[in-house]
């Protein structure tokens, strides 16, 4: 029998994981917002869109080089004669989305699978974009929660860190699901969570944590018909300083008002005895994390709410790979920073193309890019590091060019 996936990550000795002050290489590299990548870098990849926000186009950037880093084919490499098909090198060729390649690893492609095939009746999920493309928080979604859903004291070590005082055991995980779609006693539409976290308190109560999911996302809609049950409902949850709100009816926060409302739902309803609604996205998504800011100013101060509110728990998903290295995956943890967090090396290559130096702390972490996940074999960044290295070499040997500013706030 194979080794789940606690012990295996636990049993890695991956540099990341031994150094002397117990803090990897990733974890101390920092950038104050994301970097404006030159038009020139994304069409040279293959990934410029005109319609990309600053966050969304460095983070196509990242995706494409994760995809290069596995040897990953990307609809670049199709023939077709059809020109009106958009090919970007973000996303998956058909052959590689079959075999699951949007997924870390071959455990996490099979809870999919399994997944499909047991989802709930009226669930969103869009095929198309969990299987091809590498952009999208579906699949996302999946990397980060799918080796729990197999590995119950892993999810468990893991929510343990993040909520002590509200998880004593994971018991179980739930995909894209809802209390009870188109019901009365809920919204009457089709709102749904990306997970549930089915747990055990410390007082020994059922209890779960509604997890939201968000990556290069605008918070710019596509929004949900507003509906009379959804004022009915923000009055009656008792969450709000003001359940009438234009802000919570907005395209930024209309999903996470609904959310939070059904949690709530969910609570009163008695279909569970506490509940917490987390919501994780990407500290350097400005978009993203004002949104979750903004939110939850909307929200009743916890000391002035009636008893059993559900919390509303805003995380990035920095502080969540933490969680999940503190715990002994370490290998996990920088698969999924370096697929999903690494924008110093988009930084890099972007410096690079108008004539600036990578920093050495930089240069390094770059070279660290893929690590073994059980038994999946995903191959170092050679190619990159041959180019970085030859780049520097001749940077050494010319004159440094100082090149405008690129640093202008952009709203991403």
């Amino acid at each position: 029998m194979s080794k789940s996936t606690s012990e295996t990550e636990r049993s890695s000795n991956h540099s990341a994981d031994n150094h002397a002050d117990g803090i990897a290489p990733w974890q101390r590299l920092t950038l104050p917002r994301i970097p404006l990548v030159p038009d020139e870098v994304l069409k040279q990849h293959n990934v410029f869109c005109a319609f990309d926000t600053r966050f969304r186009g460095a983070a196509r950037l990242l995706q494409c080089l994760w995809l290069k880093d596995q040897g990953i084919p990307s609809t670049v490499s199709e023939t077709t004669n059809d020109s009106s098909v958009p090919r970007l090198a973000s996303t998956l060729r058909a052959d590689a989305a079959k075999a699951g390649r949007n997924f870390l690893n071959l455990k996490i492609h099979q809870v999919v699978l399994r997944e499909l095939l047991v989802r709930e009746e009226g669930a969103s999920i869009d095929e198309e974009r969990l299987f091809t493309n590498s952009l999208s928080s579906q699949p996302m979604t999946f990397n980060f929660f799918g080796n729990m859903a197999e590995d119950l004291a892993f999810a468990t070590a893991v929510f343990k860190h993040l909520f002590p005082a509200f998880v004593h055991t994971v018991d179980h995980i739930i995909f894209e699901t809802s209390p009870g779609r188109r019901e009365e006693r809920f919204l009457l539409d089709g709102t749904a969570f990306d997970v549930a976290i089915y747990v055990t308190t410390p007082e020994g109560e059922s209890a779960t944590i509604f997890v939201e999911t968000k990556y290069s996302e605008e918070m710019m809609g596509p929004a949900a018909r507003l509906r009379e049950r959804y004022d009915e409902a923000s009055r009656q949850v008792k969450l709000y300083r003001d359940p009438d709100s234009p802000a919570l009816r907005s395209l930024a926060l209309e999903q996470l008002w609904r959310l939070q409302t059904l949690a709530q739902l969910t609570v009163d309803q008695g279909v569970t005895a506490r509940a917490v609604f987390l919501a994780v996205g990407p500290k350097l998504n400005r978009r993203v994390m004002t949104a979750f800011r903004a939110f939850q100013n909307e929200l009743i101060d916890t000391g002035h709410r009636e008893a059993n509110r559900v919390t509303f728990e805003p995380m990035s998903l920095e502080t969540f790979v933490d969680a999940i290295r503190a715990v002994g995956a370490g290998a996990l943890a920088e698969a999924l920073w370096s697929r999903y967090l690494n924008f110093e090396r988009v930084y890099d290559l972007s410096l690079a193309a108008i004539g600036g130096q990578p920093s050495p702390a930089n240069e390094a972490a770059t070279q660290t890019v893929g690590v073994p996940l059980d038994g999946d074999s995903l191959p170092l960044n050679r190619r990159d590091r041959r180019i970085l290295q030859k780049r520097a070499t001749r940077q050494a040997r010319a004159p440094i060019v100082r090149a405008a500013s690129a640093d202008q706030e952009v709203a991403s």
